[in-house]
């Protein structure tokens, strides 16, 4: 199946939650934000977000600085 995630075509094997999609693709989720298909996920929700095929998945972590 596929999905769309941060505007990129990416293929995965279904059945797959949130949370295993964002540890496949992302490095560290300590401070990151999962949206999808519009909607911001509660990081305690992830487990419960069954990832369909088409669905759009934006993942935005916050970086400190000056």
């Amino acid at each position: 199946m596929y999905i769309m995630l941060n505007g990129q075509k990416k293929e995965i094997l279904p059945p797959q939650n949130l949370r295993e999609v964002v540890g496949r693709f992302s490095p560290s989720s300590a401070v990151l934000i999962a949206e999808v298909n519009g909607t911001i996920i509660k990081k305690n929700q992830w487990d419960e977000i069954h990832v369909n095929d088409g669905d759009t998945i934006e993942l935005v972590s916050f970086v400190g600085g000056g």
